[in-house]
């Protein structure tokens, strides 16, 4: 929502994707509001679903030539240990924070070859880290940042630039989501720490596509800690993540 807001006046035709329609129909009635050239396309989709998936590629395929910017910003998480995990949530996790972005970035690449565009990512400063209790989101934020390394790089002649963005946390909904029934959600006075806003996020992500950043890692803090991660010798680093106190534990009835 806060890239379509910031984004409102820039563009001439907007997809917006979620799976709840009615909050993605508020949404359009208000950024039609702001700017009434403005064509708004709503595509209620459940990113999880291949065949959704599918539909949404058919949708993007037949948008009207131009340039075309795409952001793949969803994602879902599950604080917890992966012995206790939820076969159906890690498959949704899966689908969501890596097939999605993998479908939806070939889909649109051919028409940005030759018209034009960018696309930014949404990683995460844990796609330099392996995290205990975050196994799989962690994992496929390390899949996000260097599969838009890659494509960075192919589309370097065609002039196409690729972001991707790998902020701390950030204040959404997502822990909440991300939080398993009866266990803490994971935070703590280091993660406050470190914590970013959206308008940074959003803000500096447009500004790091416009100078062709390979990655955004909004904040000093955010990126004294991403080089910290990338430079620190691997056998100290397992060291460092065993000695890590856990933070998800199931709640103490009161």
């Amino acid at each position: 929502m806060a890239f379509a807001r910031r984004l409102v006046g820039e563009c001439s035709h907007m997809v917006l994707v979620a799976r709840r329609r009615e909050v993605l129909m508020e949404l359009s009635d208000e950024l039609r509001a702001a700017n009434s050239a403005l064509k708004v396309t709503v595509v209620d989709c459940d990113l999880a679903s291949q065949r959704a998936r599918e539909r949404l590629v058919q949708t993007l395929e037949a948008l009207p030539e131009g340039k075309t910017l795409l952001i793949n910003n969803a994602g879902l998480g599950d604080y917890g240990d992966y012995a206790s995990s939820s076969p159906k949530r890690n498959h949704q996790m899966l689908h969501v924070n890596v097939l999605a972005v993998a479908e939806l970035t070939r889909a649109l690449l051919p028409r940005m070859a030759s018209q034009g565009g960018g696309i930014i990512n949404i990683a995460s400063l844990a796609a330099d880290l392996f995290i205990p209790d975050f196994a799989i989101y962690a994992a496929s934020k390390a899949f996000v940042a260097s599969f838009s390394e890659a494509i960075r790089l192919e589309m370097r002649q065609a002039g196409v630039p690729v972001v991707a963005v790998c902020p701390g946390p950030v204040h959404t909904g997502f822990g909440d989501v991300a939080r398993r029934q009866g266990c803490t959600n994971g935070y703590s006075s280091f993660k406050k720490w470190v914590y970013t806003s959206i308008p940074t996020v959003v803000n500096g992500a447009l500004d790091a596509l416009k100078r062709n950043k390979a990655r955004y890692y909004p904040s000093r803090r955010i990126r004294l800690i991403g080089w910290l991660l990338r430079n620190t010798p691997l056998g100290v680093m397992r060291r460092v993540m065993g000695m890590r106190p856990r933070k998800v534990a199931p709640l103490k009835e009161s």
